[in-house]
């Protein structure tokens, strides 16, 4: 009997901690501190653009293509965002002094590198871009 108790709180942990890492997924947090971005960062950032986002990922990551297929279009559609992937496989130390985790991360700069925010996971398109919008029309306007 005692086994059967040991199943059930086992099974209700590990539906706990997949109900909370599915609700963090994709969420669009604040940035972090400012801090002096590493030269491959500063690299990709696009100075016509109000907003870069840089898409941290690395070569065996299968959340990362998806990322790229909901950013990607989102910013051929959306005026002053530019979107740019950046492979972190050979070079840990760029995700390291991002404080990046986990990948994909999806950080949102601007042209002076600036942190905006950030997701971690696969974004949510629609959310994302709520997120930017303030960004996007300051800059246009």
């Amino acid at each position: 009997m005692t086994g059967l108790w040991v199943l059930v709180a086992t099974l209700v942990a590990a539906l706990a901690v997949g109900g909370l890492l599915k609700a963090r997924n994709g969420r669009v947090r604040d940035a972090k501190p400012a801090r002096e971005l590493p030269a491959p960062v500063a690299a990709v950032l696009d100075p016509a653009s109000a907003v870069t986002l840089v898409q941290i990922s690395t070569t065996f990551c299968a959340p990362c293509r998806h990322a790229k297929a909901v950013l990607a279009p989102l910013a051929e559609r959306t005026d002053g965002l530019h979107h740019v992937e950046l492979d972190v496989t050979n070079q840990p130390e760029v995700a390291q002094s991002l404080s990046v985790l986990r990948t994909p991360t999806t950080i949102a700069l601007t042209p002076d590198g600036r942190e905006l925010l950030r997701v971690g996971g696969v974004p949510k398109g629609p959310e994302l871009l709520d997120a930017l919008r303030p960004h996007l029309t300051s800059r246009t306007s």
